[in-house]
């Protein structure tokens, strides 16, 4: 990724720098030395950041955090020309818990499978897990992002992990010790608050449920490990006996009946426990640095009882970022699942990629937000171009500008597609309001208001986008409709001073049309001019409040002759989408 390489006393810092600069010490390097990088090569050192994720339902907003915290220090570390790598596990070995809204409640006979032997309900991929890995693939890909991808499914029926499982049954009392140090009671699955969002519900429940792992009888109790039933596939079975000289594990399922024996050794037919599991890949992949939300770091928690487990492989905990909860405003219509929550996918059909990596490049992970899909897109757009016309001055760039570098580029894909013609997306999406969404008559009307450009190529991808949002996110209430013909019975009970106005808005449109078609500015200044010649004052003169009282009933008095509303999109943008004909047809006999 390109970055400009001013001295270290000037290179402003943030979040990302500070995490970047605990994976390398993790990894054993300074990063105050310049020389590291080159330390580091010579070693044969990769720094590891590692991310995980279940693919459980869609991978939303929320869940993006764990990929993009993680994406952002690989990069730093790029730049820095550390060795490094993300490498992602998908935790497709993990039991599917319950069968989610929309989907046929005959699935549930494949609770308690792993996620990849649950078939796909909608039928287009191999499998359940497969279904929701996907969409967050592409996404990925469109935002620059790239990783190394670890099944946990493949790694464990491998037997990848098998003399690690051997080791945990053999450490299983010590195991425990740590576990019941930490053990404290939490409320049931169910019981998680009204109040709690509902994306923090879904992670809390996940976490209760993970950490109550079935309890066995007798020397079983909280075996660390648990098979999958040979017979019909899901891990609702009951230990009844193992044997440590064989390794021989047998066990009866509570929900076929059937009963096996299974040997841990030549047998990889289930996985650790969560608590257990994390662990124990710290220590097989070397992660220096991971992620996790916020719930992970708490009392008891995964990463806190990890911390201790990992010892007893020989490894240490990788350095640590908690993230907080992305909260999601203006969606009901951004779900691709019934009952779901926004994916990153779905964002991207409304924000351009460096938009959205913006979103969690410019906060630090313990902050939460949200992701608001109604009014404040338009004005996020104009943050974001705010920011870009401040990034292009090496005088004013600071830990804002350096958030907006992070967001605009990768090392794999370089900087991320932007419109050649930049155009505010509050312009695009009232033209598109207007034009129902006519991308050559939007293009038309750009270059009327000044926006040269060649084709509607060079609107992409913000034209798309502002399309998007303004035809399946804006409230139909909200929507711009022409009329066709004119209201002659709000014409006819006009008042004299709306007559006046609506004469001089006749009179004085035309000048803000050339023969290079219309002047924006002049459109503007004709529409919050008209109230001021009413009493008396030139165009260009300041408004008194007498003239701003006069402007809001004349603004509205414009909506409702042009779209029967009292508010619309912004007027002067309106008045040079319609043309002077069309305005001029609508108000006449004023």
């Amino acid at each position: 990724m390109a970055r400009r390489t001013d001295s270290p006393a000037t290179e402003p810092t943030d979040w990302v720098t500070r995490a970047a600069d605990d994976a390398v010490r993790h990894a054993g390097g300074d990063p105050r030395d310049p020389g590291v990088a080159a330390a580091l090569t010579e070693a044969g050192t990769v720094v590891t950041c590692a991310s995980g994720i279940s693919p459980s339902g869609p991978i939303h907003l929320g869940n993006l955090r764990e990929f993009l915290t993680v994406h952002f220090v690989v990069e730093e570390l790029r730049r820095r020309g550390v060795p490094t790598r993300h490498l992602h596990s998908w935790d497709d070995f993990d039991r599917f818990r319950k069968v989610p809204a929309g989907v046929d409640p005959s699935w549930a006979t494949h609770v308690g499978k792993p996620l990849s032997a649950v078939p796909d309900p909608w039928e287009c991929h191999a499998s359940w897990a497969e279904h929701f890995k996907a969409p967050l693939r592409a996404a990925l890909a469109e935002m620059g992002c790239t990783m190394e991808e670890v099944d946990q499914t493949e790694r464990y029926t491998a037997g990848a992990y098998t003399e690690q499982v051997l080791h945990a049954i053999e450490r299983r009392d010590a195991i425990e010790a740590v576990l019941a140090r930490h053990r404290t009671k939490k409320p049931a699955a169910g019981d998680v608050p009204d109040d709690v969002p509902a994306e923090e519900a879904a992670v809390l429940e996940d976490s209760v449920a993970q950490d109550d792992e079935p309890t066995q009888g007798g020397d079983l109790a909280r075996f660390p490990y648990k098979p999958f039933c040979r017979t019909c596939g899901r891990d609702t079975v009951t230990l009844t006996s193992y044997d440590d000289d064989t390794t021989d594990l047998a066990y009866t399922c509570d929900t076929c009946g059937d009963s096996h024996v299974t040997n841990v050794r030549t047998q990889p037919e289930g996985k650790l426990v969560w608590k257990v599991d994390w662990p124990m890949r710290w220590s097989v992949e070397g992660v220096d640095f991971e992620p996790g939300g916020v719930d992970h770091a708490s009392p008891g928690s995964s990463y806190t009882v990890g911390k201790e487990i990992v010892k007893l492989y020989g490894g240490r905990a990788p350095s640590f970022v908690g993230y907080s909860f992305v909260g999601v405003a203006g969606m009901a219509k951004m779900s691709s699942s019934k009952g779901g929550v926004p994916t990153a996918a779905d964002a991207l059909r409304v924000l351009e990629a460096p938009v959205l990596r913006w979103l969690y490049a410019r906060r630090q992970p313990k902050q939460a937000f949200t992701v608001d899909f109604g009014p404040e897109v338009v004005r996020l757009y104009d943050e974001w171009d705010a920011l870009g016309r401040k990034a292009a001055d090496p005088a004013k760039r600071d830990a804002q500008v350096l958030a907006f570098e992070r967001a605009s580029a990768t090392s794999s894909a370089g900087t991320l597609p932007t419109p050649p013609v930049v155009v505010p997306f509050r312009t695009l999406s009232s033209i598109a309001d207007v034009t129902a969404g006519s991308a050559d008559q939007i293009s038309r009307l750009v270059g009327d208001l000044g926006h040269a450009h060649s084709s509607v190529a060079d609107l992409e991808p913000r034209l798309s986008r502002a399309i998007t949002w303004t035809h399946e996110f804006v409230p139909a209430e909200d929507r711009t409709t022409v009329r066709t013909t004119p209201d002659r019975e709000l014409l006819a009970g006009l008042g004299d001073d709306e007559r006046l106005w609506l004469h001089l808005f006749l009179e004085h449109l035309p000048s803000a049309w050339t023969d290079r078609g219309p002047d924006l500015d002049r459109v503007t200044t004709v529409v919050y001019g008209v109230p001021k010649l009413a009493r008396g004052l030139a165009l260009e003169d300041q408004p008194t409040d007498e003239v701003k009282a006069d402007q809001k009933a004349f603004f509205r008095l414009l909506y409702r002759l042009l779209v029967g509303a009292e508010r619309g999109p912004r007027l002067p943008t309106l008045v040079v989408a319609l043309g002077p004909e069309t305005v001029s047809s609508l108000i006449q006999g004023a």
